[in-house]
């Protein structure tokens, strides 16, 4: 992955994404006890920022290829961001879900026109269930991560960050990005090494499912022990991608696990102080910036806030724990 495969996703992109805000709130500086800024992703197309890799990979699809239609796998975000993005390119679009999904991005994606069919995660494989009927309809498979195109599209977000940094006078920062299969991570780190030498990307995980943080430290790709049942279930994969992790171990800092209490409060702080609305797995990065300060180098400290869909359910529950 180079920065100019990155520019050309740009370019695709532009006037389709939307250009997201870096957001600051003294109240969360205090907590943290030094300068954080969030990068409000909650607030793309679809409620996360895999729109941008979606229609960066659609986009780049030969047009008579890209005709027949596109195929993805995902637990929510993923899938509609590709449909959304299949509908704005007025193609079919087939999306495979975990049959544990949250229902309301079961039914987003549904009302994006997306075909939606479901599998158990825990007895069958999305990619093979993929690999199959991509073969059988002849439909364009998109990844939610190990894709060339996917990746570049997420690293526009790096370079909006520093644009953003930039006009604000941010030189040094640790940025802390939402983890599961690196495609995010991966994409801002490549766009941040090239552009703002002095910051350091930092891959945040849950506990019990922080594949990439032992990866890392390890230096070869490590797999979760289990694939269901965290709160964070837009983050849940069992090992980092192919393509991603050799971009990780090359341009990534130390990585970050946080508790699911401390995701709970970082989704309460960011509604009741920044007034977003955040999903468990779009909020680990905050909750690391606020509660793990200690782990990062830099008096600044930029959070990407991946994704908002959560369920109503669980957000009532982080807002009043009681």
């Amino acid at each position: 992955m180079q920065i100019e495969e990155i520019f050309e996703a740009d370019k695709r992109l532009n006037k389709k994404k939307r250009t997201t805000p870096l957001l600051n709130s003294p109240f969360l500086d205090e907590i943290a006890d030094r300068k954080i800024f969030i990068k409000a992703e909650c607030l793309q197309h679809t409620g996360s920022f895999k729109f941008r890799g979606a229609y960066s990979a659609i986009s780049s699809i030969p047009v008579e290829r890209r005709k027949k239609g596109v195929i993805a796998y995902s637990s929510g975000n993923h899938a509609q961001g590709v449909a959304f993005a299949a509908k704005i390119h007025k193609i079919p679009a087939t999306i495979i879900m975990p049959e544990d999904a949250p229902r309301i991005k079961i039914q987003n994606t549904k009302d994006l026109g997306a075909e939606v069919i479901l599998y158990d995660r825990l007895s069958e494989s999305r990619e093979k269930i993929g690999q199959k009927i991509s073969k059988e309809r002849l439909l364009s498979l998109i990844p939610p991560y190990d894709h060339n195109d996917v990746i570049a599209g997420q690293g526009t977000i790096g370079l909006e960050i520093a644009s953003q940094a930039k006009q604000i006078g941010i030189g040094h920062a640790d940025v802390l990005v939402c983890c599961g299969g690196g495609g995010l991570t991966s994409g801002i780190a490549v766009a941040l090494s090239n552009l703002m030498p002095n910051f350091v990307t930092r891959p945040v995980e849950p506990e019990g499912f922080d594949d990439v943080v032992r990866s890392l430290k390890i230096g070869e790709r490590q797999i979760n022990k289990k694939i269901s049942g965290g709160l964070c279930d837009a983050i849940i994969t069992p090992t980092p991608g192919e393509l991603t992790f050799p971009l990780m171990k090359k341009y990534c800092g130390e990585g970050i696990v946080v508790t699911d209490e401390q995701v709970m409060k970082a989704i309460a702080l960011a509604f009741t102080r920044l007034r977003i609305v955040v999903e468990p797995g779009g909020a680990v990065a905050l909750a690391a910036a606020l509660f793990h300060t200690n782990k990062c180098d830099n008096e600044s400290v930029i959070a990407i806030v991946s994704g908002g869909n959560i369920d109503p359910g669980i957000f009532k529950k982080a807002l009043d724990p009681a």
